[in-house]
């Protein structure tokens, strides 16, 4: 059974911040050396959050080290950074979610503006995009993570429109309708993906702003392994292509096919309107082979993209459900 802390009084009475009750939503794993300062961080710069911390099975002091700052713990006993989202989505009732990792990496003097902007413009997300001062840019952000980034936030961009930049950050502001609209489905650090693509197929309105992205402290070691990681958000976003996007993707396996199967053909309808012959029969069964594929896989594109117009309306009807927050202008 999973276990909940006691909600402090600070989180059971939250100040509001324009009205708005804002939650600090932080996924931790082993951060006994980073969490202190991310809660002390935060705190000072919007006071009225209320800071929950989710508790992933660390095996260090981060649980009592978030409680001893006064934040509310949640334990959360599936391991991944997915799971722990589904599970703040789910638990936390606020009117706006910031959420943000727990190793001090991120520029906590970001947290207002992304607030602002969100309810300013009636944004349903805000993601901070990194940016890295060259002096520490290799213990913070490596090389291939940028590219790797670069890479991926592009296909996304492709697939599925947007102009994002920086998809894979970990520091986003939500509205209310997000959270509660948000299936979350992936386990790990594929999440990120999952976000982006949610708002990109439910049409929200989003929008960035530039942060300052810090190395972690000493004695604060990552647990993204680069390509293991990035292995499994490329599966995500071929997994999203097809069951997103379904006839564009077996349209253009469709479209393969047949192309194939007409090139090899041509030989033989050339053979065939010459002589009168079909020398090659296994060819001429292997081309009528790969043309039913053709067919079948167009017809697997019209059902599957039925089916995910069906779950899109249910998606956005289920957005539509929750009552968008009233703004109180004065900051």
């Amino acid at each position: 059974m999973t276990s909940t802390a006691t909600l402090p009084a600070a989180v059971a009475t939250p100040r509001l911040y324009r009205g708005q009750r804002i939650a600090l939503i932080v996924p931790c794993y082993n951060e006994e050396a980073a969490i202190a300062e991310v809660i002390r961080g935060f705190r000072a710069q919007l006071p009225e959050l209320s800071i929950c911390v989710f508790d992933n099975n660390s095996t260090d002091r981060t649980a009592q080290i978030a409680r001893d700052e006064g934040a509310m713990v949640v334990q959360v006993q599936l391991s991944g950074k997915g799971n722990v989202v589904r599970r703040m989505f789910a638990d936390i009732e606020a009117d706006i979610y910031v959420m943000t990792d727990g190793d001090a990496t991120y520029d906590a003097s970001t947290c207002t503006a992304m607030v602002d902007k969100l309810l300013d413009e009636r944004l349903d997300m805000v993601v901070a995009c990194r940016k890295t001062e060259a002096s520490i840019a290799a213990d913070a952000y490596r090389r291939g993570h940028q590219l790797g980034n670069q890479v991926l936030t592009g296909g996304v961009g492709s697939i599925f429109g947007g102009a994002f930049t920086d998809m894979l950050s970990g520091y986003r502001a939500f509205s209310r309708r997000f959270a509660k609209s948000f299936p979350a489905l992936s386990r790990g650090f594929e999440i990120e993906t999952e976000l982006t693509v949610h708002a990109l197929e439910l049409r929200m309105p989003y929008g960035e702003i530039d942060t300052s992205y810090f190395a972690r402290p000493e004695g604060s070691q990552s647990k993204l392994s680069t390509y293991k990681d990035g292995f499994r958000i490329l599966r995500t976003i071929l997994r999203l292509y097809v069951s997103e996007r379904p006839m564009h993707c077996f349209g253009l396996l469709a479209l393969v096919c047949a192309l194939i199967s007409v090139g090899l053909a041509i030989p033989i309808l050339q053979e065939f309107w010459r002589d009168g012959l079909v020398p090659r029969l296994p060819t001429a069964v292997l081309c009528a082979s790969i043309m039913i594929l053709t067919m079948l896989s167009l017809v697997c594109g019209v059902i599957l993209d039925s089916i995910t117009r069906g779950r899109q309306e249910m998606k956005r009807l289920t957005y539509l459900s929750v009552e968008r927050t009233k703004v109180n202008s004065d900051v």
